[in-house]
């Protein structure tokens, strides 16, 4: 195990990190907080959504399932409208409802507005909006929202993406504090056995916590975007098929010509029927799509083909898709998940994890325990830092730029270093810790003064 540093510089590092840390805890904390207490509410919702929609979800058990035609036709006829869904996702298994999904320039981005019909009785089972690729209902969506950005849209992700970004940092921080104190740690005991507990629990939740932060960026505004490019740059996007037609002159048109989730090609919709749904899940079945859970996405322009995606992220992930030709329903274009990059297997992996859906309940129930985790770190921290406000005897709490002021230059070339590097991956971490570093050296000043 590491020792606690002994050289003068290695004590100014340790007095550096140990009161970043104490300042993440104090300042980013209420913000690491409610995304745990939140996430833990996302990962406990399934039983209740469950519970809730239990009516829309499931409808008999018994008789023969109608065609995928017939079951559009019911939606058209409780519609009162020709119109075709952009989206259908087929009952997995007997005593689902099917769920056949509309563009509504109403909704939000990623939003439809779904239809749930019994494939055997051809009787609507509910209407509502679903959100997301996995589809997630009202009560999810409400929550997912207020994890990711506090129900305030853009503006509102930055409190999540300003939580991802230090929580990394506070983790290992707390590890590298552990293995320097560790001797000392032990010998704790009373009042201030809490200081032993809190980093014990710390060292226990790091993997964890450090999981959550990186997948959590992911999402982000700022830092998913740096994320995607450098993804992009090494080679680790996920595949996906390309539903560009080519014409008689082989010039592929443009599949993304029209914004898939709120607009349609009149054109291109007139020309296709309820059949082809049922020809188009015939198709991909014959393709080598087994998976129960299947979405089959018509042409939204009269050059674009049809995408049919596996949406069974569990475990063993089935995300296959095909693309088929309108007319002639052969496929044009396939991407076969056994054969991703490790990279992007890891990427979906890490992604669905993060939701709770790879390995179901014990996905849930493990991360659920380590968010617990984390708001009892959070929860500890503040009964440490009140303990010391009130042994301070009036004196201020020490500021972070002394012990760097007292470093030496090459030290300090160093740390610089680092502080720029991450502000410019994690730009709400730099413009944040920017903020804190102004505030910090005036506090400085000001106790210099006196």
């Amino acid at each position: 195990m590491t020792a606690r540093p002994s050289t003068r510089t290695g004590k100014l590092l340790f007095t550096l990190l140990s009161r970043l840390h104490l300042y993440i805890g104090l300042f980013i904390g209420p913000f690491i907080l409610i995304a745990a207490l939140s996430g833990i509410a996302y990962l406990l919702s399934p039983p209740l959504e469950e519970w809730l929609y239990h009516d829309t979800l499931y409808g008999v058990t018994e008789g023969e399932p109608h065609p995928m035609a017939a079951q559009i036709a019911a939606a058209q006829r409780y519609l009162d409208d020709p119109l075709l869904p952009s989206a259908v996702r087929p009952a997995p298994a007997l005593g689902d409802t099917t769920r056949l999904m509309y563009s509504d320039p109403s909704l939000g981005p990623s939003e439809h507005r779904a239809i749930f019909v019994d494939p055997i009785t051809l009787q609507v089972a509910g209407d509502t909006t679903v959100y997301g690729t996995s589809g997630i209902l009202p009560l999810r969506t409400a929550i997912d929202h207020f994890h990711r950005q506090w129900l305030m849209g853009d503006i509102g992700r930055l409190y999540s993406e300003l939580a991802a970004s230090w929580l990394w940092l506070a983790a290992l921080g707390g590890v590298v504090l552990w293995a320097w104190r560790q001797r000392t740690l032990k010998t704790l005991s009373g009042a201030q056995a809490i200081r032993r507990r809190h980093a014990t629990l710390g060292l226990i939740l790091a993997l964890g916590l450090l999981f959550f932060s990186a997948t959590g960026l992911t999402w982000s505004k700022w830092a998913g975007g740096n994320i995607a490019e450098l993804r992009h740059v090494w080679g680790w996007g996920t595949p996906s098929v390309s539903t560009a037609l080519i014409d008689s002159d082989n010039q592929a048109h443009d599949e993304h010509a029209e914004h898939r989730g709120h607009t349609s090609s009149v054109s291109a919709l007139m020309a296709i029927t309820p059949n082809d749904f049922d020809r188009a899940l015939k198709a991909a079945r014959a393709a080598g799509l087994s998976a129960n859970r299947l979405q089959l996405s018509p042409p939204m322009s009269e050059n674009q083909a049809w995408r049919v995606a596996e949406i069974d992220r569990r475990w063993p992930t089935q995300v296959d898709q095909v693309a088929l030709h309108p007319r002639t329903m052969a496929v044009i274009d396939q991407t076969d998940f056994d054969t991703f990059p490790l990279a992007a297997k890891f990427t979906r992996w890490g992604i669905d994890l993060h939701m709770g859906v790879l390995f179901g309940l014990v996905n849930q129930a493990v991360l659920a325990l380590i968010a617990a985790g984390l708001v009892t770190l959070i929860g500890w921290g503040y009964v440490m830092a009140w303990r010391r406000l009130r042994t301070v005897n009036g004196q201020r709490f020490p500021t972070v730029t002394e012990p760097w002021l007292m470093l030496p230059l090459t030290a300090k070339i160093s740390v610089l270093f680092v502080v720029i590097a991450l502000g410019v991956a994690l730009p709400v971490l730099g413009v944040s810790l920017a903020v804190f570093i102004v505030i910090d050296a005036l506090r400085w000043f000001s106790l210099a003064d006196t």
